[in-house]
């Protein structure tokens, strides 16, 4: 979600260079199933530009349509979005529609919040009753500072609504240890994710970050000199630098990091050949480093190409992250988002 919310301040920060309104729509309620759940959020400019969305592009030109009383008024309002007749996904969505102003300084500091990796919660007042009353969102910092995301908006007035409370983690973060064809294909496809992507190169490798789209940063560092400081939770890594003796190397540089996955390239017995002579090095690994090591890193998806490698490699790392067993979604009994 922290992704999405880069781009939508990203994209008010352009819009406001061009001297455009914006209105925020989030999801902050829903019965029954729908396509996304509460939380997403999508930005309307005065224009009728779009960043974003709230489902799957069936709902997004009635909000548009509702966004015009806002852009006149400046006083927020719910959307009630009934698709059980005419959607496939047979829910009710209640949706804010509020105005959106976000002061440089505001978007600043929240930046900085995201670049150092603190995680921030949004939280949204509104009522599903009644359209008379504040309603809007603000944001509050690790440090307790508390941005609204409206200069129209206090919480003074609305301590009495319901609230809609998200806690946005660090962007998801993807190390590529490796700079051939295949590293280049990982990185695009994981950048539709979304995904902050750093590449990890030799210090002789001339490429540059217009030899990978979608990555962030291109690092030229040997193993020995690689710091594994900036790896959390949310950071996945993947060992694919064709090259034996510099994955050991990468690996053993890894050990004091705790990634949420580490994967590697190859065949089962390169990996058990690796974490043999890996032991050798570090007597004492850790046991839940060794239980986030994946090799052969991905599924079982059949995957032949360089872009299917990747696919089976991101839909990995997809279930760990969200503790999930794959399996067909015809096969689960009740529904998909439980």
């Amino acid at each position: 979600m922290t992704h999405e919310f880069k781009k939508i301040i990203n994209s008010y920060t352009d819009t406001q260079k061009k001297g455009n309104r914006c209105v925020l729509a989030t999801v902050v309620a829903l019965e029954g199933s729908s396509y996304r759940r509460p939380g997403v959020r999508m930005l309307i400019d005065e224009l009728g530009n779009m960043t974003g969305a709230v489902s799957g592009g069936c709902v997004e030109k009635e909000v548009l349509r509702q966004s015009e009383s806002v852009f006149s008024d400046g006083i927020a309002k719910i959307v009630t979005y009934d698709g059980r007749y005419r959607l496939g996904c047979e829910g009710i969505l209640y949706i804010l529609v509020e105005p959106f102003s976000l002061a440089a300084d505001s978007i600043k500091v929240i930046f900085g919040e995201i670049k150092s990796r603190k995680p921030f919660m949004i939280t949204t007042f509104f009522s599903t009753e009644i359209n008379n009353v504040a309603m809007g969102s603000v944001i509050k910092l690790k440090n307790g500072e508390i941005i609204p995301l409206s200069n129209r908006f206090s919480t003074e007035n609305a301590v009495s609504r319901k609230q809609f409370s998200q806690k946005m983690e660090p962007c998801f973060k993807l190390m590529i240890v490796g700079a051939e064809h295949d590293a280049v294909q990982l990185c695009a496809a994981t950048s539709l994710l979304g995904w902050e992507v750093t590449v990890i190169s030799s210090p002789k490798d001339p490429k540059t970050l217009l030899n990978f789209p979608g990555a962030e940063e291109v690092l030229h560092v040997l193993p020995e000199e690689f710091s594994s400081d900036g790896i959390d939770g949310e950071t996945a890594v993947i060992l694919m630098n064709h090259n034996y003796v510099t994955d050991l190397k990468f690996l053993i540089s890894l050990k004091d990091s705790r990634p949420a996955y580490i994967g590697l390239l190859g065949p089962a017995k390169r990996r058990e050949k690796l974490l043999h002579e890996f032991m050798e090095y570090v007597t004492e690994p850790d046991d839940a480093f060794l239980e986030g090591i994946h090799g052969p890193a991905g599924l079982n998806l059949g995957a032949e190409t360089p872009q299917e490698i990747a696919v089976y490699i991101l839909s990995e790392i997809l279930a760990v992250l969200r503790n999930q067993e794959p399996f067909p979604l015809k096969e689960k009994r009740d529904r998909i988002h439980n």
